[in-house]
This record gives C-alpha cells, sequence and structure tokens, in this order.
C-alpha cells in the first residue's frame, strides 16, 4: 500500500484520488479548503501547495506527487510559477515522482494532429506558462533531481468538467434553449474524459517508461461541436439543438466584463480549426483504451441535470 499526494480536488484531482483509493492506496488531498471526496483512504488537508516546505513535509514518505492544480484562468501568470516551482521542490526533496496534468495550449495553432512529439510554440500567454513549466520540470529530471511526467488532454468531458460543451452549449441543451458557441461549429475537435485523465496520469506516475516525458491522455476521434449537441440530444431524450456561432466581436466585448471570456479570447483558436489529439502512446504504452463517447457524454449530461 503507497501513500500519495494530491494537489488540488478539481474533476481530475478528486477522479485520481478515488481512483488510488479503490485500489487500497493513502492519499493526501491538499487544496486551501481541505476540501475532497468522502473516502476512508483519502485525508483532505488544507495548505497552501506553494508553500515549498509545507508541501515537503506534507509529500515525505509518498511515492508520488500529483499536481491536479488549477489556479484560476485570469490568474496563471500569478498563481502557476510559485506554486509550480513549490512542487518541483518538495518532489526533489521528499524522491516522490512528480507528475502533472498538463493540456495543450503549449503547442499553439497546428496543421495536423498534435503528437507529443510536436514542438512548443505558444502563441498565448497561458501556453508560455504551462511550457515554461514542463521545460523547467524536464530540464529538473534530466539533470537528475527528480523524476517528473506530465499527462495532457484536450478540452474536458465528465462530471465536474468545465469546457465550452459543458459551460455553453449542454446547460443551454437540458434548458431547450439556443447556444451561441465562439468557435466553427462543424471543425472536428477532441474532448478528454477526466477519468481517463485520471487513469492515465497514475499508469505514467507509476511506471518507469512513463517517466521524463509528456503523454496524451486516450481520447475518443475527434467530434465536431454539432455533432457533440447531437449525440447528447439523443442520449438526453431533448429537442435538437439549435446553435449558432458567436461573432469575434461578442467575444471580446464580454471580456469587458467577465474574467474568463477575458482570458478565453487569447485560446478561441482551438475551436476555429480542426484540433486533433492524437494518443495513440500512451494506448500502445499503457493499454488504456478511451471510455466510449456515449459513455461520457451520460455522465457528463446525468452531472449537469443534477
Amino acid at each position: 500500500m503507497a501513500t500519495h499526494v494530491i494537489v488540488g480536488a478539481g474533476p481530475v484531482g478528486t477522479a485520481t484520488a478515488r481512483l488510488l483509493a479503490e485500489r487500497g492506496d493513502q492519499v493526501r488531498l491538499v487544496t486551501r479548503r481541505g476540501t475532497g471526496p468522502e473516502h476512508p483512504a483519502v485525508e483532505p488537508v488544507a495548505a497552501d501547495a506553494a508553500d515549498a516546505d509545507r508541501l515537503a513535509e506534507l509529500a515525505e514518505g509518498a511515492a508520488t506527487i500529483y499536481n491536479c492544480a488549477n489556479p484560476a484562468y485570469h490568474r496563471w501568470t500569478t498563481d502557476w510559477p510559485p506554486l509550480a516551482n513549490a512542487l518541483l521542490r518538495a518532489a526533489e526533496r521528499t524522491g516522490a515522482v512528480l507528475a502533472t496534468v498538463g493540456n495543450l495550449y503549449g503547442y499553439g495553432p497546428v496543421d495536423g494532429p498534435m503528437t507529443e512529439a510536436t514542438p512548443p510554440r505558444p502563441n498565448s500567454v497561458k501556453g508560455q506558462v504551462r511550457a515554461r513549466m514542463w521545460a523547467d520540470a524536464l530540464a529538473a529530471h534530466r539533470a537528475g533531481r527528480v523524476r517528473v511526467t506530465e499527462v495532457r488532454g484536450s478540452d474536458y468531458l465528465g462530471a465536474g468538467a468545465q469546457s465550452v460543451p459543458t459551460m455553453l452549449v449542454l446547460p443551454r441543451l437540458l434548458a431547450g434553449r439556443r447556444a451561441v458557441v465562439p468557435a466553427d461549429l462543424d471543425a472536428p475537435h477532441s474532448w478528454t474524459y477526466v477519468g481517463d485523465v485520471a487513469r492515465t496520469l497514475v499508469a505514467a506516475a507509476g511506471d518507469e517508461r512513463g517517466w521524463g516525458r509528456p503523454w496524451h491522455v486516450p481520447s475518443p476521434p475527434p467530434v465536431s461541436v454539432r455533432a457533440l449537441a447531437v449525440r447528447a440530444a439523443a442520449l438526453g431524450g431533448t429537442p435538437a439543438p439549435k446553435l449558432s456561432r458567436m461573432p469575434h466581436a461578442v467575444l471580446w466585448l464580454g471580456g469587458l466584463f467577465d474574467p474568463t471570456a477575458r482570458e478565453m479570447r487569447e485560446v478561441v483558436y482551438q475551436f476555429e480549426r480542426p484540433f486533433v489529439l492524437d494518443s495513440s502512446t500512451a494506448t500502445a504504452t499503457f493499454g488504456i483504451e478511451p471510455t466510449p463517447f456515449d459513455d461520457v457524454l451520460a455522465e457528463t449530461l446525468a452531472a449537469l441535470r443534477r
């Protein structure tokens, strides 16, 4: 029975905690408020994970530190650097593997499917933050100071996920109202299930083959926003979806009043062209197949209805 420290109790941190606890491991879940799922093997701890000394104290004897944190979108430039530094220092001091949940922002705009070999060309501030985090972690790994890995998924689906479908499309679909989306409604787009992120994160952290490189979370074939909404309507027994594309000017104006909308401006490129994730390497290495898309949509709809 191993002990693990998880930083962050969002959808991925919660799913990872449950996965580890249900296989018999002990989990210490660190958040500012000490929140987390109720399970006898999960110990919620209220602490500031940006405090490297406190984090190292909590991670003493742990096999892995899982970075499942997700600062507010508009605070990435201020909150991520000290947190990422503390995670690296705690991993170095304790000898725990550092496994980080990343994303695809660091690649920037692409002309084809993204693989783990796609070079980082971030065109956004948030992409630059994530690319620098991984570059620093990888440098520490190559210097022999720590063992690190990172898993990267596309926009999330599943219980608790926050993404364009879960915030802008599916709630409106369930209410029988029109959804206005800042996206090419028919461009193929990869979607990643939060449960598959947790499975890939745990697999990469616990296998020496997973260290020192990034991994793409096994994700189903790409589906456009329109096709996703049509399938969700069929599964949820709702009328056919009503969708419109949001003009750029509307998103820009919304950003004057809403910090989330303001931050979306620089990553909306991901929805204006095909955005496809190639996750075949993780499937071939760890034997993880993506959860069927209909099952993921059904869980997402049920969570939204609750």
